[in-house]
């Protein structure tokens, strides 16, 4: 039989459960005062959609010292943007003029672009399903027919200029730790993992930490020995970029290079420099693919209380958007992202979805999502400023999307047209009846975006605290 415990004995055991009862109290408000001052922000949307660059405009306006200290850090990643987009023209002259049939030779490629059969283009670039000849869906490209006097000149650039492409695969297994991704391609990619970075005061670092830790060691090999090539290439490569044959092309929509392209190449003389070191500009230029998901953390200042925001980049292609759901869960804020400018573009995974209807469908699966019920929404209509230079250009909208009809090919048309697609989503599907913050942008526009995330930001600590009841 149990001994019975005293009087005494039983206060004592009561007083201890007390106290644990108490301290167990005060952890609970803790974590709950915790979760308050913390903002969790997803950015959502399709691939080169602008979620990485809307994370780096919210680093430059939150935590710009932070951009300074990794600024070196991008200097590799715009030289691999660099030697991307010369490969990618390089790979369309010799399919349009048949340059690297002859193995280069001035001499016989006349002959060659003459006597070769036509055949559909295999330079299909990332996010076209038009290819580099901008037909529709077709797959099926004509190829160019150049002036002949271009033909000696653009072999003789593409001879000087291969050593310095050949760089490219070992640049970015060097900056990537090796990661390649279906198919075996090599890239450069943001994984997750990296961010932890962040909590140990270091700041963020866009590639992998065994990266970080090889430049500190060595300076990277590669890295240095690209540096010094495109030194000894840089009037090669303005060259090129600049030569009517690679103009005639980009402007007949025949070459179409990735976002940045145009931007490092027109300014190859700067970024070819030994001191080069990118500017906010070039670091926003810079195109990186985000796998599975990222986390970035801002401190931010409202009223004189220190908000935590936690702010999402994802991975957007259609095999990584599974990776997005565990996230949902607490979620303060979505920013959806949908690039307008895509009109004339088509999914890299599915060449018969126009990219403006994926973003259109993965919109409404959004809005229609329980688990988002309760996060605050901000749509970002992106990209305003390429669509502008397409819709200048004489590109048609409605060859791309018929539905759009014999509507003005202007801007503010095209854009209206837009909104009221994504507005009409909204209203039909969103099943808590929220309201949408609704903006147009150009990530590119420090300026601009800046006041917007102003504005953003302030529309999501007001949800945030009427969430939590302090509004």
């Amino acid at each position: 039989m149990p001994k019975r415990r005293s009087p005494a004995e039983e206060e004592e055991a009561l007083r201890i459960s007390n106290a644990i009862d108490e301290d167990l109290r005060r952890e609970r408000e803790i974590m709950r005062r915790r979760r308050n001052k913390d903002v969790k922000v997803m950015l959502l949307g399709q691939a080169e959609s602008g979620k990485s660059t809307l994370q780096k405009q919210f680093q430059l306006y939150y935590s710009s010292k932070t951009l300074d200290e990794e600024r070196p850090s991008w200097r590799p990643i715009v030289y691999f943007n660099v030697l991307k987009a010369i490969r990618m023209i390089l790979d369309e002259l010799d399919w349009q003029y048949g340059l690297g049939a002859s193995g280069g030779d001035p001499l016989s490629v006349s002959m060659l672009v003459s006597a070769t059969p036509l055949a559909p283009s295999t330079s299909n670039t990332s996010g076209s399903g038009s290819g580099a000849s901008g037909v529709s869906g077709s797959g099926v490209s004509t190829r160019s027919q150049p002036d002949p006097a271009w033909l000696p000149e653009l072999a003789a650039l593409r001879n000087k200029l291969l050593p310095l492409v050949a760089s490219e695969d070992a640049l970015a297994a060097e900056l990537s730790g090796g990661v390649t991704v279906s198919g075996g391609r090599t890239g450069v990619y943001v994984r997750s993992g990296w961010q932890a970075l962040i909590s140990s005061g270091k700041g963020a670092w866009p590639l992998g930490e065994s990266y970080r830790t090889a430049m500190t060691a060595r300076q990277s090999a590669v890295t240095n020995i690209v540096a010094k090539t495109l030194g000894a290439s840089q009037d090669e490569i303005e060259q090129l970029w600049w030569h009517p044959g690679v103009q005639s092309l980009v402007k007949g929509n025949k070459l179409r290079l990735e976002e940045y392209a145009a931007f490092f190449l027109a300014n190859i003389r700067r970024i070819a420099q030994p001191d080069f070191l990118p500017s906010n500009e070039d670091i926003l230029h810079v195109r990186l693919q985000t796998i599975g998901v990222t986390e970035h953390q801002f401190d931010i200042n409202l009223g004189g209380t220190h908000y935590n925001w936690l702010l999402y980049d994802v991975g957007g292609a259609r095999g990584q958007r599974h990776a997005w759901v565990p996230y949902f869960d607490d979620a303060t804020a979505i920013i959806f992202l949908a690039p307008i400018s895509a009109f004339d573009q088509y999914l890299e995974e599915d060449p018969r979805t126009n990219r403006i209807d994926d973003s259109l469908q993965l919109f409404t699966a959004i809005c229609s999502n329980k688990l988002l019920a309760n996060a605050a929404l901000v749509l970002m209509l992106n990209k305003t400023d390429l669509l502008r230079q397409k819709l200048e250009a004489g590109i048609k909208v409605r060859k791309y999307i018929s539905s759009y009809g014999d509507r003005p090919n202007d801007y503010e048309e095209v854009s209206e047209y837009f909104r009221a697609h994504f507005i009409q989503v909204h209203r039909r599907k969103d099943i808590s009846h929220r309201p949408l913050f609704l903006h147009f942008t150009s990530m590119l526009d420090i300026k601009a975006t800046q006041s917007i995330i102003i504005n953003v930001g302030e529309a999501i600590m007001r949800s945030h605290l009427t969430k939590i009841g302090l509004a």
